[in-house]
């Protein structure tokens, strides 16, 4: 095992791609700090320290986003740290208090106690495919998105897209500040993310999911890259392994329109009834491509989309929180 006498630190360790991120750490022999906001809230821990290896090898730490310096004791020590906390929140009242600024800020915060920790070889921070196509760009089928592509964050908040503009903005001020501090930084952007889940509860992107079935009349008219929440884990893990991985990582092992991916859902699940009318009666958008070399590069072989479908449903099912 790789990670065996090796310590990292995962933020936002109680979240959907944390939680997997944590599990695989443990399995490759690593000691792992992970962060969370509350550590006696048993909703919030139980599933992490009931993983294997958790109880000889798993740290929980208090730490909030906007407190500069609550990440210190979870770093110091630490040869790696992978960065996922963020909020994953696409409206709010006021966008830039919540959602913006948590991003950025905890980002910066998360930097700043790495670069008090001289143990710290490599930090890995998870961002998001809205951070590199979201911008005046026609996304066509001839289109192939890659790392050269970056978000607008005006693009973002004239489409009221926050969630995008917070990715976009945080990861700017990420290679901003680990250029001045001379920190080795690589950052991964998944797309959609589907999966079985660890944690005790439904996430955002699996919710978005099951909202389109049983009782929508129309899908939307939208084009979207998918991945599968085990791919993206390892891919953190071998962008930290791999001595020459570099930059950033677009993260798609699929590009699917959503009507595509809800036929392919009810393929799976007969029983689900899926809308057949486009909500604006238009022609389906197309498909556009993400380039996945530099993802394969990191040994990443895509799980397919239907496996990731049918795992995601039945550890939801497992766990009593959807009934088929």
């Amino acid at each position: 095992m790789s990670g065996v006498g090796k310590v990292v630190c995962v933020t936002g360790g109680s979240g959907y791609i944390a939680s997997w991120l944590v599990k695989l750490l443990l399995q490759r022999g690593y000691t792992v700090k992970a962060s969370v906001r509350n550590p006696n809230d048993p909703k919030k821990t139980e599933h992490l320290v009931a993983l294997d290896g958790a109880k000889e090898r798993l740290r929980l730490f208090k730490a909030n986003l906007l407190e500069e310096g609550s990440f210190d004791s979870a770093i110091i020590g630490c040869d790696g740290v992978f960065h996922t906390a963020s909020p994953v929140i696409h409206s709010a009242n006021d966008p830039q208090a919540d959602i913006i600024e948590p991003a950025v800020k905890g980002t910066l915060n998360v930097l700043r106690s790495c670069a008090k920790a001289s143990s710290v070889k490599r930090v890995v921070i998870t961002s998001s495919m809205t951070a590199v196509f979201e911008n005046d760009k026609p996304l066509t089928s001839d289109v192939v998105v890659d790392e050269t592509w970056f978000s607008d964050p005006d693009f973002c908040e004239r489409t009221k897209n926050w969630y995008a503009a917070s990715k976009t903005l945080a990861e700017k001020a990420a290679w901003d500040f680990a250029k001045e501090n001379k920190i080795d930084l690589v950052i991964i952007h998944p797309g959609v993310v589907f999966g079985p889940l660890i944690q005790p509860t439904i996430n955002l992107s699996v919710k978005l999911l099951l909202e389109q079935v049983n009782g929508p009349e129309t899908y939307p008219n939208t084009v979207l890259p998918f991945v599968d929440v085990r791919d993206v884990g390892n891919s953190h893990i071998e962008a930290f392994e791999v001595d020459s991985a570099n930059g950033r990582y677009c993260l798609a092992g699929h590009v699917a329109h959503i009507f595509e991916l809800l036929k392919l859902f009810q393929h799976l699940y007969p029983s689900l009834n899926i809308p057949q009318k486009c909500e604006d009666n238009k022609p389906l958008v197309p498909k556009f491509q993400v380039s996945d070399l530099k993802a394969r590069s990191l040994g990443i072989n895509f799980i397919p989309l239907e496996v990731c479908l049918r795992d995601t449903i039945e550890s939801l099912k497992e766990k009593g929180l959807y009934n088929i």
